[in-house]
């Protein structure tokens, strides 16, 4: 048996359909985000991010840093053990404590990760419920389809915020079934957003749970940064509201809130919560020194949303294919593979910018982009000197331009306010 042959054609299966993924060896530099050190050939040089998930530079903010320091001297680097047997250090509670408060929900639950958040809670909970049937959104991240899939639940998939789709399944079920609506608030690719008020409805209707994910949009909306459930007075609606510590707030880790009842049962019963070592108390100070700033000033949120825009604007204004997005994310479409990582490395070797190509299976086939992410600190000239290079890029490549100031679709192009009345105004 030559085992190495299968991974090694595993390997080249994905060299041949373009979709084989380099990493670039980066060093972010403290105090001048969103600029980094990127090595590559034994060289290094300064060059531009535009595709960090770190949305507001929170994890470069001096609170943030000095909470970290202060933490790591006081308790040293690990947690020391599992939250069952000696990891449930004291930063770490009061950062549970933060969440509750931060969605308005009796209890929080920290895990290492946004992903492990996901997968552990999904999974428990589904499983927990006698004869559950799990209603997933078609776009759902991959994290969520895992817990879906290690729950054994039945599972039905309704069509992308397609509330016709999602009463159907629902109402063929009845009302007396157990059922669990899970889907995402801000969907990272498109940055389209879920319709969480009629989904409510729905869930109301038909006695379904509900469990939303909003890991793109805690931090980043609502008047205390408790995503677009706070913003448009939902939280309290929501069953589970899943979060993570590694976007807009700029640290690690995920999370769950919601009732005592349903926290304890995931924190009793979950394996990836109860079988891995705790985030360290230096993470847990930084994360609540992020949430707590965040929770109390509304500027990092206001001048993301206006750079944001004016990232859209500018592109658009140039003829550059941005699709429609409802959020702050900006996806600019190549539509293929090979054109999309060609467009990404010359922007990084001629230019300095980088922006990571996303391809297959992250996206479907046809639609390959590349994600901007702007930030409060994406000044008004990066902005201008990131159209420069991708009309530089996109001309010499040869990738079509849209009719300027037209969108490749039909749908809206704003940039949705931080925080809305309850009627929606």
């Amino acid at each position: 048996m030559d085992y190495a042959r299968f991974f090694s054609e595993a390997i080249d299966q994905l060299h041949a359909e373009r979709r084989y993924r380099v990493f670039a060896d980066l060093e972010r530099i403290a105090g001048a985000f969103p600029r980094a050190i990127c090595r590559a050939d034994g060289k290094a040089r300064e060059i531009t991010v535009w595709c960090s998930n770190d949305y507001l530079g929170m994890g470069q903010h001096p609170d943030v840093i000095a909470a970290m320091h202060e933490a790591a001297s006081r308790m040293g680097s690990g947690a020391g053990g599992t939250r069952n047997i000696s990891g449930t250090n004291h930063p770490l509670v009061e950062l549970e404590a933060e969440l509750a408060d931060l969605h308005g929900k009796d209890a929080a639950l920290v895990f290492t990760s946004g992903f492990v958040s996901n997968e552990a809670s999904i999974s428990t909970i589904a499983r927990l419920l006698p004869d559950c049937l799990v209603l997933s959104d078609e776009l759902n991240h991959a994290s969520m389809i895992e817990g879906v899939r290690r729950s054994g639940a039945e599972k039905k998939i309704f069509r992308h915020n397609d509330l016709a789709h999602l009463e159907s399944l629902l109402a063929a079920t009845g009302r007396e079934r157990a059922k669990l609506i899970v889907f995402e608030s801000v969907y990272s690719m498109d940055g389209d957003i879920a319709p969480i008020a009629e989904i409510a409805d729905l869930a109301e209707k038909y006695n379904a749970m509900t469990y939303i994910d909003e890991v793109h949009a805690v931090g980043m909306y609502g008047a205390r940064g408790g995503g677009i459930t706070e913003r448009d007075g939902l939280a309290h609606r929501m069953d589970v509201i899943e979060g993570t510590l590694a976007k807009a707030f700029g640290v690690i880790g995920g999370y769950i809130a919601g009732s005592a009842a349903i926290i304890d049962a995931v924190r009793s019963y979950a394996p990836g919560f109860i079988f891995t070592t705790a985030l360290p108390p230096a993470i847990a100070n930084a994360a609540t020194a992020s949430i707590r700033h965040l929770k109390n000033s509304t500027a990092e949120r206001a001048a993301h949303q206006r750079q944001a825009q004016r990232t859209k604007d500018v592109l658009n204004t140039a003829g550059l294919p941005v699709m429609p997005s409802e959020t702050h994310i900006v996806p600019l479409l190549v539509a293929d593979p090979e054109l999309c990582k060609m467009a990404s490395d010359r922007l990084l070797e001629k230019h300095g910018i980088y922006i990571q190509p996303i391809n297959y299976p992250t996206v479907p086939r046809g639609t390959e982009r590349l994600r901007i992410t702007p930030s409060p600190f994406h000044s008004d000239d990066l902005i201008d000197a990131l159209k420069g290079a991708l009309m530089e890029t996109w001309e010499a490549l040869g990738i079509p331009f849209q009719e300027t100031g037209q969108a490749p679709a039909a749908r809206s192009d704003r940039v949705i306010p931080l925080v809305v009345s309850k009627a929606g105004g």
